[in-house]
């Protein structure tokens, strides 16, 4: 008797406390959502307060060149620190979303050569990155929980393979470096294999751009700039479709292997 009156009782109770939470998230969360958009709007207004106030004036060729032997007597001075302080320029501009990275990257070859400039560009690229990723994540979380049943059958499918496409996006410029970490954020693409993806797959443009500060001095000497179009030259090009070739073939096997035997998949 004592387990059949307890029965619906309990029911009672955890009709009630589901009805408490569903009131309680219908009222709270506006201002959850409110919390979590305040730090990537800030980072979005202090980026564009950079760009209004003439910061990107500072990313261009013209003042890397009048300025390069004093940053250079500047990152002399320190082994440590100047790496340090590049990366933590390179993260912040990029997380504020800021054009100019090419130029940043260029700044490395040009300050610390090809390899450490390279190591030193993907790092602060990475980081800068992965702040903005985990703002917008966290911002756009609620928006996400209200996508729906379809949205979210799409985001499960991206999630799948997400790795694949992030690194083709990395590899190949065809998006602006910020939309793609605010895409990556939106779909709910899990931190590691993003900050993975990120890193590998800017090693081969950034290799390019930071070549060519290495080899600065020749160019400023012959009076020209720097031909930033060169990743789109052939010969750099095509090595770098056919790695992303390489990074979609898995995806597009999977695809024709759900198509062939669709039973399986079920």
């Amino acid at each position: 008797m004592d387990g059949e009156i307890q029965e619906p009782a309990s029911d009672t109770l955890l009709a009630e406390a589901r009805a408490r939470s569903s009131v309680m998230s219908r009222t709270v969360s506006p201002t959850l959502s409110a919390r979590r958009l305040l730090p990537f709007l800030l980072l979005a207004g202090a980026g564009t307060f950079f760009m209004l106030f003439g910061g990107r004036s500072y990313l261009t060729f013209a003042v890397l060149a009048e300025s390069s032997e004093w940053m250079r007597g500047l990152a002399g001075r320190s082994s440590v620190v100047a790496p340090l302080c590049f990366i933590a320029i390179y993260a912040g501009l990029t997380a504020l979303s800021v054009p100019g990275g090419a130029m940043l990257t260029i700044s490395g070859g040009l300050l610390f050569g090809t390899w450490p400039g390279l190591l030193y560009a993907v790092f602060g690229a990475t980081i800068g990155a992965t702040m903005i990723f985990m703002v917008a994540r966290a911002g756009f979380a609620d928006l996400a929980v209200r996508a729906g049943p379809r949205a979210d059958r799409l985001k499960a499918g991206l999630r799948a393979d997400a790795f694949n496409y992030l690194l083709v996006l990395r590899l190949i410029p065809l998006f602006p470096f910020w939309l793609v970490n605010l895409a990556a954020a939106g779909v709910g693409m899990r931190l590691g294999p993003y900050v993975f993806g990120t890193f590998v797959g800017i090693i081969p443009g950034s290799f390019v751009f930071v070549s060519l500060g290495s080899g600065m001095d020749d160019i400023v000497a012959a009076g020209r700039s720097p031909d930033l179009g060169i990743i789109f030259r052939p010969s750099v090009l095509l090595p770098i479709l056919g790695l992303a070739v390489l990074a979609v073939t898995p995806v597009l096997y999977r695809h024709w292997r759900t198509r062939a035997t669709p039973d399986q998949y079920e």
